[in-house]
């Protein structure tokens, strides 16, 4: 269990719900998949199709609504992205089998690339900076942040990021790392939002080769802070391959400084809370942490 309540649900349990849902996919294959990811449990349905179950109960209503609204986003993210991400097929709705909603999605093919694996790839770094730019070019159309999770301000996630450090303690080098979150609260909020993944890690991307080669978890796609896909540069790469991106994409020091505070936040986060659970994501967190106190400001 990675989160306190979270649901259970059996392999056979899943497959009568998505052949329940979806007929189509009866007598195909249906397994699980062992990923990294913290939110859903995910099955390849088919060669075609993946579902994705909720791991937190969520009110029947909202979570349904939820993922409407996630398919809309899925699908701009699909007309604004240079990199294919996967297409909504469906959402089903609660029922006794499964006390919330969870959807299905399109296959899309490739490996998830690890913190270290790409980390001085030029080509990768490129594309990298390809996708940013792409998602920032789509029209906002008057759209603002949301108001909740990453991509307004810094100092709005003081409350948690204390709990975090208080966490660590005997996990990272915590009076240094004190000192690094009380630079990054500082920092001013950004200019206007642009149109943002909001979560590149190395679980939400895919790749063939050296190339980046097509981008899950489409459906938080909307406005944020211009810096909060930056966290991709110090999730994924070395300092060379960070400053390609930087120059690339024309980003000036303030917002390349909240780049790097937003993944600081995010990595915190991981470290501690899934050092049992989930290794994976604890040994992203710990990776971030460290390329970021080991960095001079600005750099």
């Amino acid at each position: 269990m990675m989160h306190e309540g979270e649901l259970t649900l059996s392999d056979h349990q899943a497959v009568a719900l998505i052949i329940g849902r979806f007929p189509q996919y009866r007598g195909q294959s249906i397994r699980r998949l062992k990923t990294p990811g913290t939110v859903n449990a995910i099955f390849r349905v088919g060669e075609s199709a993946t579902a994705r179950f909720p791991l937190q109960p969520a009110d029947r209503s909202a979570g349904e609504t939820a993922l409407l609204r996630e398919a809309q986003a899925m699908e701009e993210f699909r007309s604004a992205s240079a990199f294919p991400g996967p297409r909504p097929l469906g959402v089903a709705a609660p029922t006794a089998g499964y006390p919330t909603a969870w959807s299905l999605q399109s296959w899309l093919p490739g490996a998830c690339p690890s913190p270290r694996s790409h980390e001085s790839s030029d080509l990768f770094a490129e594309d990298l900076a390809t996708l940013i730019s792409s998602l920032r070019e789509h029209p906002v159309k008057g759209r603002r942040f949301s108001g909740s999770g990453r991509g307004g301000v810094l100092r709005d996630h003081d409350d948690w990021m204390q709990e975090c450090l208080r966490r660590s303690e005997g996990v990272l080098d915590v009076p240094r790392l004190r000192r690094l979150w009380e630079r990054f609260r500082e920092l001013p909020a950004g200019g206007a939002d642009v149109m943002s993944h909001q979560d590149l890690i190395p679980a939400n991307l895919l790749v063939d080769g050296e190339r980046l080669s097509g981008v899950l978890d489409t459906g938080g796609f909307g406005p944020a802070d211009p810096a909060l896909d930056l966290v991709s540069a110090w999730h994924l790469l070395d300092a060379p391959r960070r400053q390609l991106l930087r120059e690339r994409l024309d980003v000036g020091d303030a917002e390349w400084e909240r780049g790097a505070g937003w993944a600081f936040q995010q990595a915190m986060g991981l470290a501690w809370y899934y050092r049992e659970s989930n290794p994976v994501m604890s040994w992203l967190g710990r990776c971030t942490v460290g390329r970021l106190s080991g960095r001079q400001m600005g750099g």
